[in-house]
């Protein structure tokens, strides 16, 4: 309460003294906030050593969101030693299957510094709920999943291929949104010509009990020889539903596409890769590695006109013809 003292006549209005608990409170509030701003700095330097965002150059191939992310990941099976200070880039070849994924790979494995470790979903147990798919993907990019094709130690950019009837759209939101946190590009690889996509799975879905080769089973060859008895299996297209099951193909990518639009991705076509050189150059950029000639000993199985490929191939033709679809007769890849 304020005191009013009497000096010559005057009344003067004599404050009372803060409380020393008030001071007190004061000050403490102030170290708190100060305190936690200096975490909160030293927290995003810390999350920076780790990961870094830098700019990606636009072009018309890849989506809209132009900013990537380089990592240092720091594996618990093994050290980094002397690379540990290289930046590493996240990605995944989403794909089906029989649409050059395969093929694709292995060119992107020919690069000294790219690690793209295979189909690792198409085991059950590493897909069976979002828990282990998280899982198995901190393993990925954490450098801490090992394959023939591993160069963890200094890889500068690190993946795998996934097909999407693998849990991956079956999860699209969880795996989205992990794309997104960790910095995950991704590419789309699809074949412009379903029809031959489907001869494809035919035959290696044959040639998987019958083993062509030897008693051996090849989803991929080497030599033209292996290729040339592989093609010789004309398998039967069911012309009764060819056309809802290309319909479900167009679909399925349609629907991929849309459910990752918000991710960093491109869009790469198997045919593409076969007829136009650069197309290769740009993916590598896209992953912001150093552009070099990539090759494959992969063959190609099925060449040539699809009616040497087609037992049924008049029943075919007939269904097509005048259809949207006409076009996939004669496209020849």
């Amino acid at each position: 309460m304020a005191e009013f003292i009497c000096l010559f006549g005057k009344i003067v209005i004599k404050q009372p003294k803060k409380s020393p608990l008030f001071l007190r409170m004061i000050v403490l509030v102030f170290a708190m906030v100060c305190g936690l701003y200096m975490c909160s700095v030293c927290l995003k330097q810390s999350s920076l050593q780790s990961s870094q965002l830098v700019p990606t150059p636009v072009d018309s191939h890849s989506s809209h969101h132009v900013i990537t992310r380089i990592h240092y990941p720091k594996p618990q099976t093994f050290s980094r030693a002397e690379c540990g200070h290289n930046p590493v880039r996240f990605f995944a070849i989403l794909s089906m299957q029989r649409s050059g994924s395969g093929w694709f790979e292995t060119l992107l494995n020919s690069h000294d510094n790219v690690s793209s470790n295979e189909e690792i979903f198409s085991v059950l147990d590493r897909r069976k709920n979002v828990s282990s798919i998280v899982k198995t993907l901190d393993r990925v990019y954490n450098l801490d999943w090992f394959t023939s094709a591993s160069k963890n130690e200094c890889s500068a950019a690190v993946g795998f291929k996934w097909m999407l009837n693998q849990g991956l759209l079956a999860n699209h939101e969880e795996i989205v949104d992990y794309f997104n946190r960790r910095g995950v590009s991704a590419i789309f690889l699809f074949r412009r010509n379903p029809l031959r996509r489907m001869v494809s799975v035919l035959a290696n879905s044959y040639d998987r009990y019958a083993k062509l080769l030897n008693g051996t089973h090849k989803s991929h060859v080497h030599s033209p020889e292996e290729a040339d008895a592989l093609s010789r299996y004309k398998p039967v297209i069911n012309s009764t539903s060819l056309i809802h099951d290309l319909r479900e193909t167009e679909s399925l990518a349609a629907k991929a596409l849309e459910y990752f639009n918000t991710t960093r991705h491109m869009v790469v076509f198997y045919e593409d890769l076969i007829t136009n050189q650069t197309r290769l150059k740009q993916v590598q950029e896209f992953l912001n590695i150093p552009v070099k000639d990539l090759s494959s000993r992969q063959v190609k199985i099925h060449r040539g006109d699809l009616s040497v490929h087609i037992k049924n191939w008049e029943d075919i033709n007939k269904t097509l013809n005048g259809t949207e679809y006409e076009k996939f007769l004669r496209a020849d890849y």
